[in-house]
């Protein structure tokens, strides 16, 4: 299944496997503002929304980055920023400056996602691409499979531990990338499928883009399924919290790792039995089946078993999803600007997600739940028609890649 990829794929797979060990922070930190800091739904909604406006810019230099420096020093540079924000993390009472020092955690992480992105595609022809990308996906989901569960348990009392263990953890992903990743020396591909993918030196990425109208719907489309995918991430965890009570950390933590193991055991099936299904049918999918998960958990509300059955399907969207992005990109972009474009995906993305998160807050400020969940569900659905007509109008555009 994922033989025959360049020696250099699995090293920085590995590297993404032992990072997702230790993240047992981040998906926490709507809990840590709840539980531990006392903030209101409405409260966390706006510090959430305000770090992914502040983040808009650094996915633009982090693509920037991608396209005109070493990508895989760009890694281990991001990467030790991190290492030492949540290390000082561990070592100080929890306040404000905790909170800003995930923040920069989380977008050094944000930041050196072009470059992985870009040198994953790099080291690949057009046919081994999502067999990059997917084991890619699958490691990450790996290493995540029991740090939220362990993240949960920690937050009452031994969340310094948790920062501690989210530091040595990408310390040690840092320290392998660098002595291990030796030639990142872009392959050669000559195929038809490549015909889009030719280096434009010297144009700008508006240029490239105003050309290319089908990437800016898609990255709408992805954008879309990024924002409601958030609600995992905000929505769900005030209800589980508020359902709950001080259980509801722990639900959430275990709730995140069935989200983990359903992503190792289905990413390698989905690649293997859906290898002729394009990326935009695979990205309409994802949203519809996220949409089906999250009116689950919302019309079952109370009952922990279904939370589970809930997020299994939810997560068959994530896997259809995360599958589709990034082969769709590389294979509609110029080579040249592989960086820069994901940059601007980023910027879209964390945008529409602000923007949404702070309208599902208020909501759920001035009504109830039941109405949040609501709006939800109706502008998920829209996405879904969104995902319908890029499937129409993308085999207009990009006829090579249906022959």
């Amino acid at each position: 299944m994922y033989k025959g990829l360049r020696r250099e794929n699995y090293i920085l797979c590995f590297g993404r496997l032992v990072t997702a060990m230790g993240a047992m922070v981040w998906p926490m930190l709507t809990m840590i503002l709840s539980q531990k800091m006392g903030m209101s739904a409405e409260h966390i909604a706006w510090v959430m929304s305000a770090f992914g406006i502040l983040s808009l810019p650094t996915n633009l230099i982090g693509g920037k980055m991608a396209d005109h420096f070493n990508k895989k020093m760009n890694i281990v540079f991001l990467d030790s920023i991190s290492v030492v924000c949540y290390v000082i993390c561990a070592v100080i009472p929890l306040s404000a400056v905790s909170i800003i020092l995930m923040f920069i955690a989380a977008t050094s992480q944000n930041m050196e996602q072009p470059s992985y992105n870009a040198i994953t595609a790099d080291l690949t022809v057009t046919d081994d691409r999502e067999r990059a990308y997917s084991l890619q996906y699958l490691c990450t989901n790996l290493g995540f499979v029991m740090s939220p569960t362990i993240g949960g348990f920690l937050l009452q009392d031994y969340l310094w531990l948790a920062f501690l263990l989210s530091g040595t953890a990408i310390g040690c992903s840092t320290v392998l990338i660098f002595f291990l990743v030796k030639d990142i020396t872009p392959m050669k591909d000559t195929s038809q499928k490549a015909f889009y993918q030719t280096s434009r030196e010297g144009e700008g990425i508006w240029t490239v883009l105003k050309e290319n109208k089908m990437i800016i719907l898609y990255i709408l489309a992805v954008s879309g399924f990024y924002a409601t995918y958030q609600m995992y991430n905000y929505l769900m965890p005030l209800d589980l919290a508020r359902i709950h009570g001080g259980s509801g950390a722990v639900i959430f933590g275990s709730i995140t790792s069935v989200n983990c193991i359903v992503v190792v055991i289905f990413t390698p099936l989905i690649t293997r039995m859906f290898p002729k299904v394009s990326d935009t049918v695979k990205t309409m999918l994802g949203q519809a089946l996220l949409v089906a998960g999250f009116a689950m958990f919302w019309l079952f509300a109370g009952r922990i078993p279904v939370y589970y059955i809930a997020m299994v399907i939810l997560t068959w969207g994530e896997v259809f999803s995360m599958l589709a992005e990034s082969p769709y990109l590389t294979k509609r972009m110029p080579a040249s600007h592989r960086g820069r474009i994901n940059g601007v995906e980023g910027v879209l993305r964390t945008g529409i997600t602000s923007v949404y998160q702070l309208l599902i807050g208020f909501i759920y400020g001035i009504g109830t739940s039941d109405a949040a969940w609501a709006a939800v569900l109706i502008t998920g659905s829209l996405f879904v028609v969104l995902c319908f007509v890029l499937i129409v109008e993308d085999k207009k555009v990009y006829k090579n890649l249906y022959l």
